[in-house]
């Protein structure tokens, strides 16, 4: 979460920024269920990486509600093999997207028998060493393969190719484009790698420490797929709740207001569970709700709103709900 200013100051500090800012900003994790319902949140210093502030978290947590077994789930770019040997020997499991890089290695026995062939939703397990020599750990590799994946794979790899065509032929500027084999002055497509690309395409790849007698492949993907609700609330936070910006310099203003957030972020996904609506049709459907009362000749009338039919639903169901 950015400030636009210009100094830095013990909390606001230059960081790491998935949106190439440059801005002073804090770091704000949110700690929320399978089904995205918050359950806590945590400020910290903009600069301050987000793997030295997981096992903290998660350690608190588990400390104050005698929570036993916890599983994170996270995606391919926040965990290295170091962070994994971290996590596990603080006691927790993990499952993490990974990179299809080494697909070729992991499932070199399927390449070898079956070539392309992968039917749709197909599981596949392999293993792979993961760390470096002194720390290094057998780790459990899952993959499945999607006809849906593969078709949106192609078609990205088909608009990559078409940029590298047209860097080699000079309509286009060279930029940081897959694809492109530079020969000295020479620049062509690398048809060997775009080959391996559409090999791997519809491929995705999970990382794991679970043992496959605790939790199978397809258990694994599927607790994988929450991390959809995970960032379904973050962007809830910034779009619909308006957390951006914070007109606020110190740590308890600012602690305020993300708790603020933080309150208005478990109504709004208790609303979205109990009616199957989203925060922003329910506060289209029942803003325009008024009730009105006149007084004639000092009788007082009162005239309930006209409720639509999608508004009906919405009140019903947070009535059952309650």
């Amino acid at each position: 979460m950015h400030f636009e200013i210009e100094d830095e100051d013990t909390l606001r500090r230059v960081g790491m920024s998935k949106e190439h800012r440059i801005d002073p900003q804090v770091q704000v994790g949110l700690l929320v269920d399978p089904v995205g319902f918050p359950l806590e949140v945590h400020l910290f210093k903009g600069n301050t990486a987000e793997t030295t502030t997981l096992i903290p978290v998660l350690s608190s947590f588990q400390h104050r509600h005698g929570v036993t077994d916890m599983v994170v789930v996270a995606d391919a770019g926040m965990l290295s093999a170091a962070n994994l040997n971290a996590l596990e020997d603080a006691g927790f499991s993990f499952i993490v997207g990974s990179r299809i890089t080494k697909a070729p290695y992991d499932l070199a026995e399927h390449f070898d028998r079956h070539g392309n062939y992968f039917t749709d939703g197909q599981i596949l397990e392999s293993s792979r060493v993961m760390g470096t020599r002194g720390d290094a750990r057998q780790r459990r590799i899952v993959y499945q393969w999607s006809f849906k994946r593969q078709k949106r794979d192609d078609r990205s790899i088909n608009k990559m190719v078409e940029r590298a065509e047209k860097v080699a032929d000079g309509t286009r500027p060279l930029k940081k484009d897959r694809f492109v084999k530079i020969d000295g002055a020479t620049r062509g497509v690398d048809w060997d790698l775009v080959e391996r690309a559409r090999q791997l395409a519809g491929l995705k790849g999970y990382v794991t420490n679970l043992p496959i007698d605790t939790m199978t492949g397809a258990a694994v993907i599927s607790a994988y797929h929450d991390l959809f609700e995970v960032e379904r609330s973050f962007r809830m936070t910034k779009s619909d709740l308006r957390a951006r910006p914070v007109f606020h310099h110190d740590h308890d203003a600012i602690q305020a207001h993300l708790t603020i957030e933080f309150a208005a972020l478990a109504i709004s996904r208790y609303l979205q569970h109990t009616t199957g609506k989203s925060i922003r049709k329910i506060i289209q459907s029942l803003r325009p709700i008024r009730t009105v009362t006149i007084e004639i000749n000092g009788q007082h009338l009162d005239f309930d709103a006209d409720l639509t039919p999608t508004a009906e639903k919405i009140l019903t169901a947070l009535e059952k709900g309650h």
